[in-house]
């Protein structure tokens, strides 16, 4: 397997060149190792399971494991371990999401369901969780705890996002606590993992995990604003998967909260099964795109992505820590 990386490195605005270079070989020794972790002898296999892997991506869990590290005593082994654990259960967790989103394209290439099976696409997954679970088993009993409990909240957001809000809850809130479950956790980790690892002190570990949980919530965010407002093929994605799987992402929201008559047509669009209906999937996007349910979504991710920006004010200044300051505005500003 050969990996193709995007270079996430390159797109943090402040990053000096001393910091982008430690940051750009740090993320080669974590593909390196994942290289390595994703082989098998079986052919088959290898080739299934280093299939996500070899597509690239922007490696952005690893990346904040890295920055991490570096507020406090740097990238080591046990760092870059820690950033491969985190990125392969990411990667373990696609999988088994383009088998429930009925996925077709992933990272630009064919999605692992379509590419091989369903079966084939869970139990790989299955595998890599395994290896990742493996990974982090060499980090230490504290580290192994981190990653179960990360684990569970992972399927605790999957699951809630498959259902519809319960009665009485605020439909807002619910989605964010959701996101917070399924995207925040693990890069709540990330983070988490980068500072423990490197020697950093208790606060600043804390500060790491909700920071990293907050980004993740952001970048979600943003992924969910990137699949109603891209067209067909800029993000690698297809549009309006969220809308075939009936899941309420922001914009759906506000626009659901809508009284103006205008919004009939989209209502009555959002109250369908749109599963197999690509013309009511269409049309439903282009009401969205010009909705303001849209941009008011856009707004809020913003101010999420402020919230973590200030969670570092109290962390000493360095060049790791303007990077981290500029990351979450990189992450709702991206396209894909």
């Amino acid at each position: 397997m050969t990996t193709q990386v995007t270079p996430p490195v390159l797109a943090i605005p402040g990053a000096t060149p001393e910091l982008t270079a430690r940051l750009e070989d740090g993320l080669a020794r974590v593909d390196a190792f994942l290289e390595r972790v994703v082989d098998h002898d079986d052919p088959f296999i290898a080739q299934a399971s280093g299939h996500l892997a070899a597509a690239g991506g922007k490696r952005f869990r690893p990346l904040l494991t890295l920055l991490a590290a570096e507020l406090a005593g740097g990238i080591n082994d046990e760092v870059v371990q820690a950033a491969a654990g985190v990125e392969l259960t990411h990667l373990a967790s696609l999988y088994h999401d383009d088998v429930m989103d009925q996925a077709d394209v992933r990272r630009g290439v064919a999605s692992v369901n379509a590419a091989f099976d369903n079966s084939t696409a869970i139990l790989v997954g299955d595998l890599l969780f395994g290896k990742a679970s493996e990974i982090i088993a060499r980090l230490g009993a504290e580290a192994v705890l981190i990653q179960a409990r990360t684990f569970i909240r992972l399927c605790t957001g999957q699951i809630r996002d498959d259902r519809a809000c319960p009665p009485g809850t605020d439909p807002v809130d619910y989605y964010l606590s959701v996101l917070a479950d399924k995207t925040g956790a693990l890069i709540a980790t990330a983070g988490r993992y980068g500072a423990m690892f490197s020697g950093g002190s208790p606060a600043l570990i804390e500060t790491m995990r909700r920071y990293g949980e907050k980004i993740g919530i952001a970048f979600q965010l943003a992924d969910d604003v990137i699949d109603i407002a891209s067209e067909s093929g800029e993000s690698g994605k297809t549009p309006g998967t969220d809308l075939r799987e009936g899941v309420d992402t922001l914009a759906v929201i506000r626009a659901r909260a809508s009284r103006d008559p205008a919004d009939a047509r989209l209502h009555e669009l959002l109250a369908r099964d749109l599963s197999h209906d690509d013309a009511g999937v269409e049309e439903a996007l282009a009401l969205l795109r010009v909705h303001p349910g849209l941009e008011r979504a856009r707004e809020e991710t913003y101010a999420v992505a402020r919230e973590a920006q200030r969670l570092l004010d109290p962390v000493p200044d360095c060049a790791a820590k303007v990077a981290l300051q500029a990351l979450p505005i990189g992450v709702v500003e991206r396209l894909g």
